[in-house]
């Protein structure tokens, strides 16, 4: 199965990343994410497709400002919005 994902904007309020590190947490983010979705699928109302204008993400409670350990935090919890474990 091959899985498209676009993320056209994601908004992170509160979060205070440097700029020259924001693709630090961009690369841990797809990182993250391909891992999860690799491992654990889709939930089932996505496997035909689907196009979101918008997706709520699970809560999650951000520690600390490194960029690495955001973007694999925030991976999953996109993915609790999209994936089934």
């Amino acid at each position: 199965m091959n899985i498209n994902l676009h993320i056209e904007r994601l908004i992170l309020d509160g979060v205070n990343i440097a700029p020259d590190q924001r693709h630090l947490l961009q690369a841990s983010l797809t990182v993250e994410l391909t891992r999860l979705l690799t491992q654990n699928g889709l939930a089932a109302n996505f496997i035909e497709g689907v196009s979101m204008p918008k997706l709520s993400a699970t809560d999650v409670q951000l520690t600390g400002n490194n960029p690495k350990q955001l973007g694999k935090q925030i991976a999953q919890s996109v993915y609790g919005g999209i994936g089934h474990e």
